[in-house]
């Protein structure tokens, strides 16, 4: 079945299921052209949350399709692909975090996104990697503990002051783009504007103009001047950037940036899950309503 017979499907069977699909800015081009949302993981889960749909489809991992069934406790969540996970998410569990907190007098623990439910719940604090400064800013205890991205920890430690107890998490993708990628792609494009995501490594973020959430990338590559931008972030996002602002140039800092759990929905698995609504996602109640408590907080600071 080609593409446009597919894109068909999705379209007939969102209509009869009464569906809203959401799509990371990091999944395949195709994927992300059957976008109603297109954007970073909680911004799309609270979109959906203000729709009447009745069925949320999630092009994303498993921990995002988590977070949009706590956002919208009463609607049918489906994933593409169950299997997409997210190793970084994977880095650390509920009885790891109740652990490490012991170890540090109950510290405050501010979660990233990136993180299973059973660890948000755990949290006291949930951030995104656009808001993590300004929730840690507004943190008036003395004793932080940020899990699990010790990359995006040690970048809000540098943007606040505050020293932070750091879980020892990352993300292999953003791992991958190394300081020589960034010079090389430099010297190959001096008047380039480099933005970078804060899950980089220091080094990398050291090198960059900017550290920005991917949200942040696309509203800065409209905004610069620049008609050259160098991307440190999951390839993906290319594709909406170079749809978006046709214009302009962008590169890649690494063409191993590549996140192959994002790369596992295809247009088929979405027609397959929305024509059988399959690979549903559930949150235990108890869980839910803890994380959502540090989602609120934290919605409440940004």
């Amino acid at each position: 079945m080609s593409n446009e017979d597919l894109i068909k499907s999705i379209e007939r069977l969102k209509r009869e299921r009464k569906a809203v699909i959401l799509v990371h800015n990091y999944q395949r081009p195709e994927v992300q052209d059957i976008a109603d949302f297109l954007g970073d993981s909680l911004e799309l889960s609270r979109k959906a949350a203000g729709t009447d749909a009745e069925v949320i489809v999630f092009c994303g991992v498993h921990f995002m399709a988590e977070t949009a069934k706590m956002l919208s406790p009463d609607r049918t969540v489906l994933m593409p692909d169950p299997r997409a996970g997210c190793p970084m998410a994977d880095m650390i569990t509920a009885a790891q975090l109740r652990e490490e907190r012991a170890k540090h007098n109950g510290a405050t623990v501010v979660t990233y996104v990136n993180s299973s439910a059973a660890v948000k719940a755990e949290s006291d604090y949930c951030c995104t990697s656009s808001n993590a400064v300004a929730v840690v800013k507004a943190i008036e205890a003395e004793e932080i503990m940020f899990v699990p991205d010790r990359y995006l920890g040690d970048y809000v430690q540098r943007q606040t002051g505050r020293h932070m107890h750091l879980w020892r998490g990352f993300c292999p993708t953003h791992v991958a783009i190394r300081p020589e990628d960034i010079e090389r792609a430099r010297e190959q494009h001096p008047d380039a504007e480099v933005l970078v995501h804060p899950e980089c490594s220091p080094e990398v973020i050291k090198l960059a103009d900017m550290a920005l959430s991917t949200s942040g990338i696309c509203k800065r590559a409209r905004e610069s001047a620049a008609e050259t931008l160098i991307i440190g972030t999951e390839v993906g996002i290319l594709h909406r950037l170079r749809r978006d602002n046709p214009e302009k140039t962008f590169v890649p800092a690494t063409a191993r940036a590549v996140c192959p759990n994002m790369k596992l929905c295809t247009l088929e698995k979405v027609v397959w899950c929305l024509q059988d609504l399959a690979n549903e996602i559930t949150v235990d109640e108890d869980i839910r309503r803890r994380a959502k408590q540090a989602i609120d907080r934290m919605v409440a600071i940004s």
